[in-house]
């Protein structure tokens, strides 16, 4: 992808280094974050990555020597990665509020939290086990950046487009948090909704957001060849699908949250194709 390799964003709030994760074994006190871990967008990836983030828990981006994937494998260094946070950040806001604009609907900029371990938000205690996710009662998306490289060495999911979709689709959240569809959604979610339930079509929902914002970046002539596999990659190696058949040998459609492989896949891909949000109605779709 290309991008402002000095990008510097007004919206990016950088906590790491302010030791808000505290110390002690790595993911010793994971029980009392357990449902923020089941709200995470990202949620899986903390049951798949479990020994790979107790490792590398201590090698933190603070001020260390540290490095996340770039395109095609080549480690990012943390300052650069930092620049393309900011650009992606930015430019999709751009892209929504121009969407937003042209629907007569307001826009509120949201803000992107980087930490490291853990962090105070507007929707409690959050750690990085949770992965990257949106907090809507502070509008906040929350990254630590050790994700990335999670992303890429145990997941199989590299690249910088994979990097910027994952930015994408919790900016999916807050474009659901702006229009009510998240106030509406939140009354139907339960611990069993399933396959067929309200959190896998909120996901879905985001995924086709982040679509539509890759639409836009094409359109633009920001993306470089084999960005979009990318990124449609990364969608497929966080469905509930494979994550689950990862962890343990076995699928539950009745646990899903997010969508399975192929579902979150192929949302992003309509996006994509299509740039029009009336085309991510995931809630008016039968099958998903």
């Amino acid at each position: 992808m290309k991008f402002d390799e000095g990008h510097e964003s007004p919206d990016l709030i950088d906590r790491r280094g302010e030791g808000g994760g505290g110390g002690g074994p790595a993911l010793a006190g994971i029980a009392p974050f357990l449902p923020l871990l089941l709200r995470s967008r990202f949620g899986w990836v903390i049951i798949v990555g479990f020994v790979v983030y107790s490792a590398v828990k201590g090698i933190g981006f603070g001020g260390k020597q540290d490095a996340a994937q770039g395109a095609h494998g080549a480690a990012k260094p943390d300052s650069e990665l930092k620049h393309f946070v900011s650009f992606v950040l930015d430019d999709t806001q751009a892209t929504w509020e121009h969407e937003m604009q042209a629907r007569q609907k307001p826009y509120r900029h949201a803000k992107l939290v980087l930490f490291t371990d853990a962090t105070q938000t507007g929707c409690g205690y959050g750690n990085a086990a949770t992965g990257p996710f949106y907090c809507p009662e502070d509008e906040r998306v929350y990254i630590d950046l050790g994700f990335y490289r999670e992303l890429s060495d145990r997941l199989g999911a590299g690249g910088d487009f994979a990097q910027a979709y994952v930015i994408a689709h919790e900016m999916g959240h807050h474009i659901q948090k702006l229009l009510g569809t998240n106030a509406k959604v939140s009354g139907l979610r339960g611990p069993a909704e399933g396959a067929n339930g309200a959190s896998v079509r909120l996901e879905l929902q985001a995924d086709c957001y982040a679509g539509i914002w890759a639409h836009s970046a094409a359109a633009r002539n920001l993306l470089e060849k084999g960005d979009l596999d990318e990124a449609l990659n990364a969608a497929a190696a966080i469905g509930d699908d494979r994550l689950q058949r990862q962890s343990n040998g076995t699928v539950s459609p009745e646990t899903f949250t997010h969508g399975t492989s192929e579902q979150r896949g192929r949302w992003l891909h309509r996006g994509y194709d299509t740039g029009s949000m009336e085309q991510c109605d995931t809630f008016a779709a039968n099958p998903l």
